[in-house]
């Protein structure tokens, strides 16, 4: 197995996750297959109980596992389906070490850091890195890693002592450590800084790693003295410095590699060269371009709870921009927060409150991603509402399903009190319900988590026509509160259709309405496995309901495919 590590100095977020999974593509694109780990230093299990707010949006993978959001990019950008155990985290270490512990496989040892610990971090990695991930047999050519956090950090010091031992037993020829790195202007000087670099790789190369390659992060590209100045301080050949300047969208981030023949570079640093062959990267060319060049765009009112930090959803931006792009349109995202649209907002912060309805008002169409807790929900059910009422394409998810159930039950059928259990245990029409199966006592990986069938109940709705009419989907599921099955015979009287459901027939997967043009609410993630080329049937739908080109669509994709 052959092994690329990126690190990163200077700060957090400089886009590690979008670089490797760039690398990853690139080395694809030459002909070599490619999996990728991603390590979490922090002491969480799995990210499943973290705020959005703190650390983006939470990715959940086919089976189950609740892991960063970064996984997803790797899924997206290199077309693969990757496991829980592909994202290792301080918190699965110690407690794997741990469990060995108790069962006596230590016994009579001291149990300590160096080498127990750094010892599962290696077998972790040569163990998960053998696991196909692209649907064919045998390990992967390169496993690409990407440690989290910033070097220098006290949490991340025993993956570093590991990655270090790792690179010394696996040799020269298999391992290759590129280090992300900020090269900031001061407005004031207007000059690249190199300094940070420097001491970011000083600080590498001291704990036992010295970068074959610089990936440096700027704003303009790197000036020629730049670079040498980098190479002169760093020990980094200037060839093998590699600028990742901004750029109109991250897909032109592989083409740029390419462009600087990091490839080749790469490729000598791992012995591949005569494996491999020559990038080809048209299809990512063409997606770069088109996107640069479209003019239109559609306005999509994205109603939530964390839409202080976009990161909260990811996958959901991406997943519209996969769908605007095959519709040949730029998707231009209305950021409302729920709780603006309520009505104790027009007494409280009336600007807010004004400006949000505003925004919703002049959308195109609707959407409700998924969230937890009480807060905004009723600012929801107002825009699941309006969405109803107007006509206007709405696609709900998760939570934005139960919504549009709760919404129905209230306003269609007067039932006042309708609600969920998560936010009114004790609601006279409990119309979402905790599942049975859930854990009240545990938070952390209990949910119905991972790729679930949804079997489709008729060919004759929206959703089955998008997914070209098969009998059942498997979409990826996160929940804990579902749909109330003895209130659906109520509910559908009201002319709401469940037309996908679990393989039980007891749980409600999809619903829509057919007096509306585009009303969809679906308990699954469809954004998860949504791809650039490849988008969400869904999020499609929705894109081409709100510019006003379903009909059409359906029409001529029938018996055929996009």
């Amino acid at each position: 197995m052959k092994y690329v590590l990126v690190t990163g100095g200077v700060v957090s977020g400089l886009g590690k996750g979008v670089t490797a999974s760039s690398i990853g593509v690139v080395l694809k694109a030459c002909g070599l297959r490619v999996t990728s780990i991603k390590i979490d230093p922090y002491l969480n299990t799995d990210a499943g109980t973290m705020s959005p707010f703190e650390h983006g949006e939470v990715f959940v993978l086919d089976d189950g596992g609740e892991v960063d959001l970064d996984l997803g990019n790797y899924e997206r950008f290199l077309d693969v389906r990757l496991t829980r155990d592909n994202n290792i985290t301080t918190g699965k270490i110690y407690q794997s070490v741990l469990e060995k512990e108790r069962k006596g496989d230590y016994l009579g040892k001291t149990v300590q850091v160096v080498p127990h610990i750094t010892d599962a971090i290696k077998d972790w990695i040569e163990s998960v890195s053998a696991i196909p991930v692209d649907g064919k047999e045998g390990p992967a050519d390169v496993c690409v890693i990407e440690l989290g956090g910033t070097v220098g950090d006290i949490e991340s010091m025993p993956f570093i002592e590991a990655l270090r031992q790792l690179f010394f037993s696996t040799g020269p020829d298999n391992f290759c450590l590129i280090h992300v790195s900020l090269v900031p202007v001061l407005g004031v000087v207007g000059e690249q800084k190199t300094k940070p670099t420097q001491h970011s790789v000083r600080e590498l190369r001291a704990l036992g790693l010295t970068p074959h390659f610089l990936a440096c992060r700027s704003a303009q590209p790197l000036l020629e003295n730049t670079k040498q100045k980098l190479s002169q301080f760093c020990h980094v050949p200037a060839a093998n410095i590699l600028n990742i300047h901004d750029v109109p969208n991250i897909w032109h981030v592989p083409l740029l590699l390419r462009n600087q023949n990091a490839h080749e570079a790469i490729l000598k640093q791992l012995a591949l060269v005569r494996v491999a062959g020559p990038p080809n990267l048209q299809e990512w060319t063409t997606r770069a371009e088109t996107f640069d060049n479209l003019t239109n765009s559609v306005k999509i009112a994205m109603v939530g709870k964390y839409v202080g930090l976009t990161d909260s959803y990811l996958s959901v931006v991406k997943a519209l921009l996969h769908a605007c792009i095959a519709c040949s349109l730029k998707p231009s995202i209305e950021w409302i927060a729920a709780s603006d649209l309520e009505d104790e907002s027009a007494k409280s912060t009336p600007e807010a409150h004004s400006k949000a309805w505003e925004a919703l008002r002049n959308s195109a169409c609707v959407l409700v991603p998924g969230g937890f807790g009480d807060r905004g929900v009723n600012g929801m059910i107002l825009a699941a509402k309006y969405a109803r009422e107007n006509k206007v394409p709405y696609l709900g998810i998760c939570l934005g399903m139960q919504i549009s159930v709760i919404e129905i039950s209230r306003s269609i059928l007067g039932w006042k009190g309708a609600n969920s259990t998560e936010f009114d245990e004790h609601a006279p029409n409990p119309v979402v319900i905790f599942m049975p199966e859930g854990s009240r006592t545990h938070m952390g990986n209990t949910m119905r988590l991972g790729s679930r069938r949804t079997l489709l109940q008729t060919a004759d709705c929206i959703t089955a026509k998008l997914y070209h009419n098969p009998d059942h989907v498997d979409e990826r599921h996160r929940h804990r509160y579902e749909v109330n099955p003895e209130v659906v015979g109520d509910l559908e009287k009201t002319g709401l259709r469940f037309v996908g459901k679990d393989e039980s027939r007891q749980r409600m997967e999809i619903l829509e309405l057919p007096s509306h043009p585009f009303y969809v609410g679906v308990q699954f993630h469809p954004e998860y496995k949504s791809r650039p080329g490849k988008p969400s049937a869904l999020f499609l739908g929705l894109i081409l309901a709100a510019t006003g080109q379903l009909e059409a669509y359906l029409k001529s994709h029938q018996n055929g495919s996009i």
